[in-house]
């Protein structure tokens, strides 16, 4: 068992979130939960059982509440709404790809990002 990925063990089971990093930024835990297949509403109650867990039992006093990201194949935008519209915690769905974007497609948002960071400093 990985010790540090343990979120909660309660009784005698215990809980593993898939990702778990600190975000130096915000000042707290983030949980990532990793589905091969379609988001599922359920997928948002496990997140969240996760979430209760890690502010509850791993979060230090100074820190901020712990937030969570469901990277799944693919997604539904309005079932992913629909499930995200009343929950209490800071959570995320989103779908990924198998395959890398096209070499351009990735150059041009490369240059965007520049080109933003770039206007940002010259204001300052």
């Amino acid at each position: 068992m990985d010790e540090s990925k343990t979120v909660a063990a309660l009784r005698r089971s215990r809980f593993l979130v898939d990702l778990l990093f600190y975000n130096r930024a915000l000042a707290c835990l983030v949980a990532v939960e990793l589905k091969v297949g379609k988001f599922k509403p359920e997928h948002l109650g496990q997140l969240n059982f996760y979430l209760e867990a890690l502010n509850r039992d791993v979060k230090k006093p100074n820190e901020n509440p712990s937030v969570g990201l469901i990277l799944c194949a693919s997604k539904d935008d309005t079932v992913a709404e629909y499930a995200l519209s009343s929950s209490l915690s800071p959570a995320m769905i989103a779908d990924y790809t198998l395959q890398l974007p096209d070499k351009r497609i990735l150059e041009e948002k490369l240059r965007e990002i520049t080109m933003l960071t770039d206007e940002d400093e010259n204001r300052v």
